[in-house]
């Protein structure tokens, strides 16, 4: 009789570690399963495609530059390096994108400006400067870049097609001029060039017209 007991003790041990593996692989097979599920319906993020990419450096200071995105709207990163107080990155929306950008000391300050030149999306392809400067080395501040509109000399017969370049302390922009009733693809009013000079202003530092020559 003892030794059927004892038999009988060793056999419901035996079963109780057979079902005990079994429900461990039952839910080891669930978990792969359920991750296997989990795997397939986490959509994948798909990094931005670069547009352009540059690093500028002046003066000790320097400026990581990248636009990334596809279609009409792309975003612009500015990473600033070097300043003393805020090197905070700047993300900005833009409805186009980044065609060139170029670092000067404009008002021969000691410190540098940034200047990017982007392009509008579409045909006109209508530029425009964002620009930055270095306020005593500590910080940036956005330079005020004006429409083309507020002066009426200078924009007369614009539409777009931009070309933007440092030269010296000076920004000029050159452009085609349109007479009535030329096409997109056809000015033939020749080409306008207009120089700008960095001026301190009440609020911010600001681009202002120095000339306007036409070829």
């Amino acid at each position: 009789m003892k030794q059927l007991k004892t038999i009988t003790i060793a056999l419901i041990s035996a079963l109780t570690i057979i079902a005990c593996k079994n429900e461990q692989g039952k839910t080891n097979k669930e978990q792969i399963e359920n991750n296997e599920i989990l795997s397939i319906e986490k959509p994948i993020q798909e990094e931005q495609k670069i547009i352009f990419q540059k690093t500028l450096t002046l003066q000790n200071i320097t400026f990581d530059l990248s636009n990334t995105g596809e279609g009409s709207i792309s975003q612009l990163t500015i990473k600033p390096k070097g300043l003393e107080i805020d090197n905070e990155k700047i993300t900005l929306e833009l409805e186009g994108q980044v065609t060139n950008a170029e670092i000067e000391d404009l008002n021969s300050d000691g410190f540098p400006e940034i200047l990017i030149y982007t392009i509008s999306a579409g045909s006109g392809s209508y530029g425009n400067v964002i620009g930055y400067s270095v306020n005593n080395g500590k910080s940036i501040s956005q330079i005020y870049f004006p429409e083309i509109s507020e002066n009426n000399e200078a924009g007369s017969g614009y539409m777009g097609h931009d070309e933007f370049a440092i030269i010296e302390t000076t920004l000029a922009r050159r452009f085609p001029i349109y007479k009535d009733g030329d096409t997109n693809n056809n000015p033939t009013g020749g080409t306008r060039q207009i120089e700008y000079k960095l001026k301190d202003g009440e609020a911010s530092r600001l681009f202002v017209i120095d000339k306007i020559s036409k070829y």
